[in-house]
């Protein structure tokens, strides 16, 4: 077996196939990664690098426009001029759309004044939490840290303050009669 082998691979058309067929290879991909490139599909393209107009940093109090630029949707724009998600469907509303699940690249939306939509238990970053009333809370049946979390700071997100404050090994399992600590 391994001399014929040995005479396969001592062969020069074995070889200069070999060859040429690792050229094909590397050609084909580098054609594929161009052509992706160019149409904004990849990371770091020139359409994703490109400035949006319009961008928005913080609640807008005027309407405004915005341009879609590759790989825009309408929960992304809604995100970059709400802080959420939730107004794509106002926005898309708005302007009209009929398919939100297409908008094209250089159309112009206009982003009307709205108040943000966030989902039961989610905040704005910019809202502060509020303090718990107690310095303790006893465990119900059903209760997560999460819901802890909302009922008593309004922010579901602090639930890892809580679960730090108490040294708890498995944030998911908690017991009812609990006591824990609120910080």
């Amino acid at each position: 077996m391994f001399e014929e082998l040995k005479k396969r691979l001592q062969s020069t058309e074995s070889v200069v196939s070999l060859i040429l067929g690792v050229a094909v290879v590397l050609v084909v991909g580098a054609v594929i990664v161009n052509t992706l490139k160019n149409k904004g599909v990849l990371p770091g393209s020139p359409e994703q690098k490109k400035e949006t107009s319009g961008t928005s940093t913080g609640p807008i109090s005027s309407p405004t426009t915005y341009t879609v630029v590759a790989g825009d949707t309408l929960w992304g724009i809604c995100e970059t001029y709400y802080k959420t998600g939730y107004n794509w469907k106002q926005l898309a509303e708005a302007n009209a759309i009929v398919n939100p699940n297409h908008i094209e690249v250089g159309q112009q939306l206009t982003i009307p004044v709205l108040t943000p939509i966030f989902p039961p238990g989610q905040v704005d970053a910019g809202i502060t939490d509020k303090k718990p009333e107690q310095k303790s809370y006893t465990i119900v049946t059903g209760d997560t840290l999460w819901d802890i979390a909302v009922a008593q700071y309004g922010n579901g997100f602090r639930w890892g303050d809580i679960a730090k404050a108490n040294n708890l090994p498995n944030p998911n399992l908690i017991y009812p009669g609990s006591v824990l600590t609120l910080p």
